[in-house]
């Protein structure tokens, strides 16, 4: 070989060694993707057989959620209401002066309106906007209550611009729906209808669409991220927690899956600072069911009522009472002349079932003695005294909040100062402390250190130790040397303070 043929060789092994890298990178490239700035690009891994294919055909479609937008967003509407309120001058026309005061916020685009003099109340007229839909082609809308709370006046504007004069039918503060209805008689309107069979699922595709701020119709995507969110204390709700962007204005809009079915209502959202943060709040579809019905019939809610004050059943209260589950609602009070009352229920029943159907804690049961009509027999699986029985109890209609507050504190008040070793607990007969009743022995003191700190507070009363009343220390030693001799590692209290009545477990100890 002479010297060009060298050379020859020479550089067609450089060139060999170069394709050679050049077709690594490139292969390189098809497997991990190319980063280009915030961007990841990953081609497919799906072979190209040029030969095999049409060349014409067209590329695929990503995923996306025209078609059901498309299908649902005109029965979506604006909700544009006019409010009369009479504020202090001194109000600067927010409530919660530019940063919510509490996390969940009912998300409400409420602008404003109307001029003030200072120097005493106004009355000022606002305009305030939310969203809502239709569920029938006859013109009803369902939205939030609080977005038609205290309307003069109300109109809805459909996703095409037209505007409709509409009448409030009811409204249900306690689930935050209200319903609507156009007054136009002769018009017709695109409906959604509400997913009633299938339960969403948590990480279940979602549409949020409303009007957040005016700006009008707007779609968000996101999942169902959680099911059953209790929101302040709230009895009579189970919300969806949807984990799209939702804002003020979207107050009353619906979400929906992807057939293009209402799941829920938005409500609130979860917000720190005030602006969405991506966790919304929606009411469920089978709740929205269910008061629409009543508020389109009878224009408002009743709710079945029995009459007793129930906490959840911890795990120890389970053992206290020989439950072998920590589940359904403990009876810590029965009001005086009510439906439980005359049906027999007693301080320390524990409520496992309604109607042959279990309920797991207070919160449960409280929708499902609300879900039956007054007037109608509730069948209650009754845990009593180590055994199950049924009791009977014929609902009535649940009283107002004001009437309710009244029924609670006229129950009547007939429930040497000594400490019980080894609990840090010092008592004193009831009737011997102003204010305290007649009846039970108060808790005069607590040692911050012992194992009751968590369970009583100096002030509480308590009326029953084991399910026997008490009014002096001696009745309490009794009670829990009693609970000693059964070998029980905790006994039950019954305990009556500025909350109401209710049961805490606490550990026996030693005498």
């Amino acid at each position: 070989m002479n010297f060009h043929e060298n050379d020859t060789a020479h550089k067609t092994g450089i060139l060999a060694r170069r394709r050679t890298r050049l077709l690594a990178a490139v292969f390189g490239l098809g497997v991990a993707g190319a980063v280009a700035g915030n961007f990841v690009v990953i081609p497919s891994l799906t072979p190209a057989y040029a030969q095999s294919q049409s060349q014409s055909a067209a590329p695929a479609q990503p995923f996306g959620f025209a078609d059901v937008v498309q299908k649902v967003r005109p029965a979506v509407v604006s909700i544009k209401v006019k409010t009369e309120a009479t504020t202090d001058a001194s109000d600067d026309g927010d409530d919660n002066n530019g940063a919510p005061s509490n996390p969940f916020e009912f998300f409400f685009n409420g602008p404003g309106g109307g001029g003030m003099q200072h120097g005493r109340p106004q009355k000022q007229f606002g305009m305030a906007l939310g969203s809502g839909f239709f569920i029938s082609d006859d013109g009803y809308v369902v939205t939030n209550n609080h977005v038609v709370d205290h309307a003069q006046e109300v109109d809805v504007v459909t996703d095409g611009g037209k505007t409709y004069t509409a009448k409030v039918i009811g409204v249900d503060p306690k689930t935050d729906l209200a319903l609507l209805k156009i007054a136009d008689k002769d018009a017709k309107f695109p409906f959604v209808q509400l997913e009633l069979q299938n339960e969403p699922r948590v990480g279940d595709w979602v549409l949020a669409v409303g009007n957040p701020y005016g700006l009008g119709g707007t779609v968000t995507a996101g999942i169902v991220s959680a099911r059953g969110r209790d929101l302040n204390n709230s009895t009579y709700n189970d919300f969806l927690q949807i984990d799209a962007p939702v804002n003020r204005g979207n107050s009353g809009g619906p979400t929906f899956d992807l057939s293009g079915k209402v799941i829920g209502v938005n409500t609130a959202i979860y917000s720190p600072s005030g602006g969405s943060i991506g966790i919304g709040f929606a009411i469920p579809a089978d709740t929205v069911q269910r008061v629409v019905q009543q508020l389109k019939t009878d224009g408002q809610v009743t709710r079945g009522y029995i009459g007793v004050q129930i906490q959840p059943v911890t795990q120890d209260i389970a053992d206290s009472i020989g439950l072998k589950k920590a589940s359904g609602a403990l009876v810590a009070d029965v009001t005086k002349n009510s439906p439980a009352a005359k049906a027999g229920l007693q301080s320390g029943d524990a409520i496992t079932a309604v109607n042959g159907k279990g309920v797991a804690d207070s919160r449960e049961l409280a929708r499902a003695i609300a879900d039956i009509k007054p007037g109608d027999t509730a069948d209650l699986t009754v845990w009593r005294d180590g055994k199950e029985q049924n009791v009977k109890v014929e609902t009535s209609k649940l009283p107002g909040d004001k009437q309710l507050a009244e029924a609670n504190t006229s129950q009547d008040d007939d429930s040497g100062k000594s400490a019980l070793a080894g609990l840090g607990v010092e008592l004193a007969p009831a009737a011997s402390v102003a204010g305290a009743g007649k009846s039970g022995v108060v808790v005069t003191d607590v040692d911050p250190n012992s194992a009751a700190a968590d369970a009583l507070h100096p002030g509480d009363v308590i009326l029953d130790v084991a399910g026997k009343p008490v009014s002096n220390v001696r009745d309490v030693r009794e009670a829990l040397s009693s609970a000693r001799a059964d070998s029980k590692r905790t006994v039950l209290l019954r305990v009556k303070n500025g909350d109401g009545t209710h049961f805490v477990a606490l550990p026996v100890g030693k005498a």
